[in-house]
Parts: C-alpha cells; structure tokens; sequence
C-alpha cells in the first residue's frame, strides 16, 4: 500500500515546512524545488526570511509565487529566533498538525514529509522525528541518522558519521539526541514546550529544546525512510569564527541548564581542555587566530550569562 493511500484512511494531517533563509537564494531555491516534488497530499511551504539584503523574498515570489508563503522579518533574529516566527505562524495561525524545520541548504527526498509523519503518527509522546541525512556531494555517504548519549558531554557524536550506507541504520528506532537538519516537530509538544530558546540565537538551540521535551516526556524518534542530502554549513561556514564562538558557548548553557552542578563541573572542565585549549592550537597552527579568539569570547560569553541569570555557583566548578 502507497504512502498516499495509508495516510488517507483518515484526516490528513497538515504539516508546514518551514525554510529559514538569510542570503542564500540561490540554495533555498533549491530546497523549495525539492519540497515542492513531495508527494504527501497536505502540506504548505512557508519560507522565513531573516533580513536578506541579496534580494532573496523578491526572487523567491518570481520563482514560486503562490506555491509557497514567506515571511520577511526585518532583521536577522537568529537561527532560533527566526525559526520561532515560522513555528508560531504555522501552529497558532494555520493551526498545522505538524512542521517540519528545515535547512534551507538541504533537498529531500519526494516521500520524507509522508514517512515522517507516518512515524509521528504512531505515538502520542513522538515530539520529534529526524531521517538519514547525507552529504550533498556524496551522494550514499552519511552525516548523521540521530545522536548518541555521550558520558560527559551529554550530547554525542552522529551516528552513522562519514559511514556508506549499506542499510545498517534501516530500522525505525528512538534516539538520544538529533540534530535539526531536517526535523519533524509535532504541534502538542509545541504547545507544551514554546519552541526554541531564544538565548541560544545559533547552534545547540535544538539540543536545548529535545533537552526540554525529554524532560517533558516526549520521544525524539528515527525513520531510515525520510532522506535529506545536506550541503553543510552554507550560510555561516564550517570553520567561520561566528559558529566557533556558538560551538563554545552554547553547548555548555545546555548542561548548565539541565543537568547537576556535579555533572556540569566534569563537563566545563572535559571542554575547556578537549574544546577549547587541544582545538585552540590546532587552529594556530593553521593561522586562525580568529577562530581562536572566537572560541574563547564564547566561553566567556556562556560565562558571564550563567553568572547574571544566576545559575552559575561555585560549585559548578570545585
């Protein structure tokens, strides 16, 4: 039996795919024209632009007119920030079953949308629902089919990483963590949890909420049979001093907001040797001394935040 046929022995849920974009016409496009050859019956692209001076929205109407919806935020607000504005919408005005957050550096498969709400279908507590992600220029290579537990920085590495896919990750399963590449986000553990955290602005901001949501009791599940194949790391750049400084700062707020003072003394501790001092000198070597100097005003950045919230005591450290 079809996708198609198997969701239609009921209502069909709505789901809106959200594109977030800042000066990248040329790959949104892309990722639109993938979405647009998705075969699930009920789904509406809505594409938000994050204060675009490349004349994105205006090339974005020519292209597609109304096969999609945008919305122009007038100043970039962040990965978090601009994705909030695209969820709100989406949940509280069109009142979509379901969304899915997408990299606009990224084109999907034309089943995805139907195999990720198949999955989030089968259960109530299903908060989020991630797929096999590939390399865009490797074609059956693969980036990460979710996120395993790691004993000291919580989060861990991708499963799967760098890995042929020979069909060894081919069972639906729950995972860990996930990244948000392409993700599906269900509208009850939206209305529970509010989305994004605003203070994470880009980078582990999908950490924090799965942080949030596991908490809460929902479940982050894989589907081997939603398949995206990711350009990485269009916008800001796989080594640019701006995701340096988030890479450092943002993961250790996620720790210090969940987890124990115990536990986040072995993490800031595991970081600041692994993350911060080991990588500082490799870059130096290359000559980055900006990413370097980056790396550290992030810590210092997550620092000094935890000490005006008030969440950072001396414990979390001795």
């Amino acid at each position: 039996m079809s996708s198609k046929k198997t969701l239609r022995t009921r209502k069909t849920p709505l789901v809106y795919v959200l594109i977030l974009n800042w000066n990248g016409r040329t790959v949104t496009i892309d990722c639109v024209e993938s979405v647009l050859k998705s075969n699930y019956p009920n789904f509406r692209i809505l594409v938000i632009d994050n204060g675009s001076t490349d004349g994105s929205p205006q090339a974005f109407r020519k292209e597609f007119g109304s096969n999609i919806e945008i919305i122009e935020n007038k100043k970039n607000l962040g990965y978090a920030g601009g994705f909030n504005v695209g969820l709100k919408y989406a949940f509280d005005e069109r009142n979509s079953d379901y969304c899915i957050v997408m990299n606009n550096d990224t084109v999907i498969d034309p089943a995805a949308i139907s195999e990720f709400v198949r999955v989030a279908e089968s259960g109530r507590k299903i908060g989020f629902v991630t797929g096999k992600v590939y390399y865009y220029d490797r074609q059956n290579i693969l980036q990460t089919v979710g996120k395993k537990e790691h004993p000291v920085r919580w989060s861990g590495g991708h499963i799967g990483n760098g890995e042929e896919d020979m069909g060894q990750y081919d069972e639906v399963c729950e995972r860990y963590f996930a990244d948000d590449i392409c993700t599906l986000v269900s509208s009850r553990l939206y209305k529970d949890t509010g989305g994004y955290d605003t203070t994470f602005f880009l980078q582990s901001e999908e950490y924090d909420w799965q942080a949030r949501s596991k908490r809460s009791g929902y479940k982050i599940m894989y589907t081997p049979l939603a398949k995206v194949w990711h350009k990485e790391s269009m916008t800001l750049g796989k080594d640019s001093a701006l995701k340096a400084y988030y890479d450092a700062r943002n993961p250790m707020l996620v720790v210090l907001l969940h987890r124990t003072k115990r536990y986040f003394r072995r993490y800031f501790w595991y970081h600041l040797r692994r993350d911060l001092c080991r990588s500082s000198l490799i870059y130096l070597k290359r000559g980055r001394v900006s990413v370097v100097i980056a790396k550290w005003q992030g810590l210092i950045s997550g620092l000094c935040w935890g000490m005006r919230s008030k969440r950072l005591k001396i414990r979390h450290f001795i």
